[in-house]
């Protein structure tokens, strides 16, 4: 049975009522060469239960963090996501939600972006957040077009040691805008090097760009890149691609940060072979209208009873498109729904021991793998859950004999970087156990000798 709605009938007074003969008809403004004059190669129907056997087969060909051991990280991490997560947001009034354009009748789904907006600010140390955004790369993307509003200058500094696909998500937002995007090396260290930022650092510079973690999962200097960004009258964005180390690590706003953009995956959400996730966006109240997306306020009305409305809402659906400050017309909902309840659940003490068990966890990989015969670690620079690892042979060999033995190892580097064959980023999180690790550590002492 072909699943549409409509009879042989229905169709023939359709098309009566348009005034063609045939379906076909309907397309006969494509050029008839384009068109596809033979059936879909597709195999024959099946009954339902062959149809999800079928598809079953298909799936168990994935490679998936239940399947293998998996050390993979680089902007989407493997965390526990309680129970509760899935069970909250499986809410009918939750799941069918849409924009809330009448607050009298949203005061829930108001609420709980206000409480996730408080959450967000709690978490990054600055003033407001909006509603959300798409993901992490979208959002730092944002974050830059921000800065240029805001300070009316149109030169942007990016780290080199910022997530390879946030920069070229900044690249595309950036190619026709008149934004010039200037590169700042990365030093021996694995952070972005000082000197270099400070050389480049002038009166035309409107934003320094940073990751914090950066890629390599090492730990930048925010505090010192705030002192010069703001030094020469720029805004400093810190992309934060793994929010978890926040649990641990002090604040971007408390060590200066400007605007603060980031990846919310890891706050309940499942890895998912890539989203959808959830961008977070935060800023200092000094900024709150240049923000993107929107915003959810909190009032109290005329009976002094508490309530929530869309606030400073300036996307292109609320005012004229000519002032408005992004095109993103909609925030990650129910993602940010589950960050919501996650973050609620964990609070401050459950989400420190999440990052502690994270760094301490990649701390003892860390050590492991440098004392292996031809195994290095070329950054020294501290890092939270995530290091780059130098092999003695190209990474792509290192990987796939691991794989090999059902383990994913890491993610590598050469993709991104010219010059780094032999390395590769590894990631542990709370949910590889010290059995894990360890066999990690053996496969690849095996496959180095």
């Amino acid at each position: 049975m072909r699943y549409i709605p409509h009879t042989e009938e229905d169709i023939r007074q359709m098309l009566d009522a348009i005034g063609v003969e045939t379906v076909g008809d309907l397309f006969t403004g494509i050029p008839a060469d384009v068109r596809l004059q033979r059936p879909m190669n597709l195999p024959p129907a099946l009954a339902e239960g062959d149809l999800l056997r079928e598809f079953k087969q298909l799936a168990r060909q994935n490679a998936t963090v239940e399947s293998h051991l998996s050390f993979l990280g680089g902007g989407a991490y493997n965390h526990f996501i309680p129970a509760v997560v899935d069970q909250m947001i499986s809410r009918s009034e939750f799941y069918t939600a849409y924009t809330p354009y009448q607050p009298e009748i949203s005061q829930g789904t108001l609420q709980a972006i206000f409480e996730y907006q408080t959450l967000v600010c709690q978490l990054t140390g600055m003033d407001v957040a909006n509603a959300s955004m798409y993901d992490g790369a979208s959002a730092c993307a944002e974050a830059v077009l921000m800065a240029v509003r805001a300070s009316r200058r149109k030169k942007v500094l990016i780290s080199a040691a910022l997530h390879p696909e946030y920069r070229e998500t900044v690249e595309t937002y950036c190619r026709y805008l008149d934004i010039e995007l200037v590169t700042i090396p990365f030093a021996a260290d694995g952070r972005t090097d000082l000197s270099a930022l400070e050389r480049a650092l002038g009166k035309d510079v409107a934003a320094v760009v940073t990751g914090y973690p950066n890629f390599f999962g090492v730990i930048e200097d925010l505090a010192a890149q705030a002192g010069m960004a703001q030094g020469s009258g720029a805004r400093l964005v810190t992309a934060v691609a793994e929010p978890i180390a926040l649990g641990l690590l002090k604040s971007p706003g408390e060590l200066g940060a400007d605007i603060v953009a980031g990846e919310g995956q890891s706050f309940g959400i499942p890895v998912s072979f890539g989203g959808p996730y959830l961008g977070f966006f935060a800023a200092r109240q000094q900024d709150v209208r240049s923000m993107p997306g929107r915003l959810v306020g909190e009032t109290i009305d005329k009976e002094e009873r508490r309530g929530f409305v869309l606030t400073l809402s300036t996307r292109e659906q609320h005012i004229r498109r000519e002032k408005a400050t992004s095109n993103i017309c909609s925030n990650e909902g129910l993602c940010a729904l589950m960050a919501t309840v996650y973050l609620s659940l964990m609070g401050k003490a459950g989400i420190r021991e999440v990052a502690v068990q994270n760094h301490s966890k990649a701390d003892y990989a860390r050590r492991a793998i440098a004392a292996l015969k031809g195994y290095a670690i070329p950054f020294a620079a501290p890092v939270f859950n995530e290091f780059v690892v130098e092999a003695p042979e190209p990474a792509a060999a290192v990987l796939g004999r691991l794989e090999q033995q059902n383990i994913l190892g890491g993610i590598p580097l050469e993709r991104y970087f010219g010059g780094m064959a032999n390395r590769f980023l590894v990631c542990v999180t709370e949910q590889n156990s010290k059995a894990e690790i360890d066999a990690l550590v053996a496969a690849l002492a095996g496959g180095g000798q």
